[in-house]
This record gives C-alpha cells, sequence and structure tokens, in this order.
C-alpha cells in the first residue's frame, strides 16, 4: 500500500486516475473478470456514501461508460468502467450498506465485476505499479487533492 497525501493506494492495482477508479486485473478466482470500485482519493472527495446504484449484471459496458450511479452527502455521479467488457456481477452488499464503499472501497466496498472485452488494449489507459503510483502523485499535486491532514 502506498499513501500518497493520505490517500491509500494499493500498489498491484489499476487506476483511472482522473476518474479515481479502481481495477484489480483478471484472475483465475474471478473467472477472468476484473473488479471495479473508487478508490480513496474518491472516496475523501465524496464525503460519506449514501446511496450505490450499480448496473445490471448481463450488461455489455463500453470503456467510459457508468458501471454505477454513487450518491454521497456532496456528489451524486458515474463511475466510469476502466475498461469495456460485460458486467458479470454486482456487490449487493453496497446497494444495501453504501457506507461499505468508505469503510473499505478496496475490500467490501467493491461495486462490480467485469469480464474485460480487449483487456490489453484498454488497460493501456490505467496506471499501475510504482509508476503509475508516480504519476498519480503528479496529478493530485497538480490538482491540489488529499484526503485530509498534510502530504
Amino acid at each position: 500500500m502506498t499513501r500518497i497525501h493520505n490517500c491509500d493506494l494499493p500498489d498491484d492495482l489499476y487506476y483511472l486516475m482522473d476518474r479515481h477508479v479502481w481495477l484489480r486485473p483478471p484472475s483465475d478466482a474471478e473467472g477472468g473478470a476484473v473488479v471495479v470500485g473508487i478508490n480513496d482519493v474518491a472516496r475523501h472527495l465524496a464525503g460519506t456514501i449514501v446511496a450505490v446504484t450499480p448496473k445490471k449484471a448481463g450488461r455489455a459496458v463500453p470503456k467510459g461508460q457508468s458501471v454505477a450511479t454513487i450518491e454521497s452527502s456532496k456528489w451524486v455521479g458515474p463511475v466510469p468502467a476502466p475498461v469495456g467488457g460485460e458486467i458479470v456481477e454486482v456487490n449487493e452488499n453496497v446497494r444495501k450498506n453504501p457506507r461499505l464503499v468508505n469503510e473499505d472501497p478496496y475490500g467490501a466496498g467493491w461495486l462490480v465485476k467485469l469480464r474485460p472485452s480487449a483487456w490489453d488494449v484498454d488497460r493501456a489507459g490505467l496506471v499501475t505499479g510504482s509508476d503509475g503510483l508516480e504519476a498519480y502523485r503528479a496529478f493530485l499535486e497538480r490538482e491540489g487533492i488529499q484526503c485530509g491532514g498534510t502530504s
């Protein structure tokens, strides 16, 4: 886990930086699906999450199209798909208990699982690893974003 401007960002995830969305890459354990959620930056910017409305399983979603809508005390908006694919599972637990996104954004607070249609192509637009996190650090500095306290 890397801490940037008091934001916790796991090193092994892929990030859609400008939208603060994370993606866990395809794995055999997930049947080749990727897991998608919002990261620590997004949850701090949004405040307390009060509603999560994921799209339905079985739906094909192009890269950039919404996979869920999140409503907080400060904001309502879409969570874009970091890669295109078919939604194979939605996290019903976050629909019932939206605070899971605030409490555990990388674990119990995941939003949807997608079976990517073009993983090798789409992942090129995401950042990951130490180089990706350094790019994310530069982005947060440019935007003046922190998750509280000082960096």
